[in-house]
């Protein structure tokens, strides 16, 4: 019998009840026959008692109480950015295993106490940055590393879509516009995901980063232009020698784009390039190659992450999580990096762990 068979249940609390929480680790826990669902918070307590007659479980009055419930083992913070840190800590130093949405935190100084709180206790802290268990994008780094392509020269990568607003269960006053709560515009909220693919999919450190940050049509209720980015390019260098080129964007009003294109010496890898194949190679020689994997997420339609189960498998068998505290870190020191350059309008080094 596998080990997940032979585990009791692992108990979760939910922190923060937004549709990430009603999308996405509400139902996949409850798909998932290793968990059980303890409970749910959120400061707007009829969001937790709407997820909670839907999977069962309490409803907390308070963080505090969540983390302090004894059979809560494992804790998914699905809260604003600007808590990240604070509730990740008390939770590990509770003694429960946590899985952080990301971006991980505002700053790099959270990041590192955020793992420092994961090694003094021993807990797993994985974050929940998901594009890098898409079956199609392990395919396509399972063909990279056998040289399908040859040697990488450069990447183009993309995630745009129409904006959280449109997603977001608070609308027009989503928390994703409010730069106290969310500190990162588009390239926290899309940028992260798409960093963490290419760290991932190259096996590789983004060293360099040159960036243009904009608002370009995002706006508050009051017709205000939103003090965070709704766009942003970022060009970067690797420490493999690979550039490359980001563009993550809230105003894009048609079909989401999620898609990245790889660039060798024996040819090129187009990943989700729109229609029926989800990686297309053409190769050097004229010959070409098409795989169907499996689609991706979009806001319209949520597919299974593989973020639930992989965290639950870390936590029962014990092993590391496939996306750890140094690649949240690393991500985050690549946005910094990127805000850092739209500012000065130079390249900047990032800060790597």
């Amino acid at each position: 019998m596998a080990v997940m068979e032979q585990t009791k249940k692992v108990g979760i609390g939910i922190a923060g009840c937004g549709m990430i929480t009603a999308s996405r680790h509400g139902p996949e826990y409850d798909k998932n026959t290793n968990a059980k669902i303890i409970g749910f918070y959120d400061y707007d307590r009829n969001r937790a008692i709407k997820l909670a007659e839907i999977y069962g479980g309490k409803v907390y009055d308070s963080y505090e109480e969540l983390i302090s419930d004894t059979s809560v083992q494992a804790v998914s913070i699905c809260t604003p950015n600007y808590l990240h840190a604070d509730q990740t800590i008390a939770a590990l130093e509770m003694g429960k295993d946590v899985l952080c949405e990301k971006p991980m935190a505002p700053t790099l100084k959270e990041a590192r106490s955020m793992i420092d709180a994961q090694k003094r206790t021993g807990r797993v802290l994985m974050l929940g940055h998901n594009q890098r268990l898409v079956p199609t994008h392990i395919k396509a780094k399972k063909l990279l590393v056998a040289g399908e392509i040859g040697r990488v020269l450069y990447v183009q990568t993309n995630f745009k879509h129409a904006g959280p607003e449109g997603w977001s269960v608070e609308k027009d006053k989503t928390w994703f516009f409010d730069k106290k709560r969310a500190s990162f515009g588009v390239l926290g909220d899309l940028g992260s995901h798409k960093i963490d693919l290419i760290r991932y999919l190259l096996d590789d450190e983004i060293e360099y980063i040159f960036a243009e940050l904009a608002t370009l049509d995002k706006h508050t209720a009051d017709g205000k232009p939103i003090a965070i980015e709704d766009n942003g390019v970022c060009l970067f260098k690797t420490r493999g020698m690979v550039s490359g080129l980001m563009h993550v964007s809230w105003t894009n009003y048609g079909p989401e784009d999620n898609s990245t294109v790889i660039y060798g010496t024996e040819g090129t890898m187009k990943i989700f390039p729109g229609g029926p194949d989800d990686i297309v190679i053409d190769y050097y020689d004229g010959t070409s190659a098409r795989y169907q994997i499996g689609a991706i997420s979009t806001n319209a339609n949520q597919l299974n992450s593989g973020i639930i189960d992989a965290f639950l498998k870390a936590i029962i068998e014990g092993i590391k999580p496939p996306v750890s505290g140094r690649d949240g870190r690393n991500t985050l020191a690549c946005l910094e990096a990127a805000v850092r350059s739209s500012a000065e309008g130079k390249w900047e080094k990032v800060d790597l762990d």
